[in-house]
């Protein structure tokens, strides 16, 4: 089995679902595609209505499923109206650090709480290589992989199979067996990360994912 995650770092619901994420590596493999949801026209520039519109939002997410977000990110990030939100660089970066080291999905967790707790500028080159390094990663081997990351390509990738399994925006989470791919509900198991495991782990056919579910749209997120 292999379950497919497909994500954008700015997703406040994809940070939401982090923990199942790596509860499920524990028991699967787990392939991420980063499906662009802040690039080209829907790149954004924090501004107040920004803040307005994403703060009840993300105090949900933190209801719903327990992840924190930090006052450097309400009070810090989200009045920085020189900051940029674009989903491309962090994507890219996910790509050269699973190229690097097969360490994707530990970088992407790393910006992730970069963003949501520390209140970092995740789409400044600077800051991605900072946290490369902060994982471990070879400054030299990331630079060289980052800035050969075929982001586009794959933003384009992923959404082709995000229409493909039936996903309704980020995230989505489909399971692959015996060369089936089925869309899960991870509604259910958010906050609940160890259950999800469990489930996994039992094998048990995939219900059909609910069009209710908590998610980002493609182009950006809905309160």
């Amino acid at each position: 089995m292999i379950l497919h995650y497909i994500y954008d770092p700015l997703c406040g619901w994809c940070y939401g679902a982090e923990p199942l994420v790596q509860a499920a590596r524990s028991v699967l493999p787990v392939i991420a595609h980063g499906g662009g949801m802040m690039t080209g026209a829907n790149r954004q520039s924090v501004s107040p209505q920004l803040r307005n519109y994403v703060m009840p939002h993300d105090r949900r997410i933190a209801e719903y499923t327990g992840q924190p977000f930090g006052e450097a990110y309400f009070e810090g990030l989200l009045r920085d109206h020189t900051a940029v939100f674009d989903s491309a660089p962090p994507i890219a970066a996910v790509l050269a650090a699973e190229q690097v080291a097969g360490r994707g999905l530990e970088l992407l967790a790393r910006l992730q709480r970069a963003h949501y707790v520390e209140g970092r500028r995740i789409a400044d080159h600077a800051v991605l290589s900072e946290l490369a390094q902060d994982i471990g990663l070879d400054p030299q081997a990331f630079e060289m992989a980052f800035a050969g990351a075929p982001t586009e390509r794959h933003i384009k990738d992923s959404r082709a199979l995000l229409a493909t399994v039936g996903g309704q925006g980020f995230p989505t989470f489909a399971l692959e067996q015996d060369g089936r791919i089925t869309l899960i509900d991870i509604g259910p198991w958010l906050g609940k990360p160890q259950d999800f495991a469990n489930w996994l782990r039992q094998a048990l056919p995939a219900p059909v994912s609910s069009v209710s579910m908590q998610a980002c749209g493609i182009d950006g997120c809905a309160i």
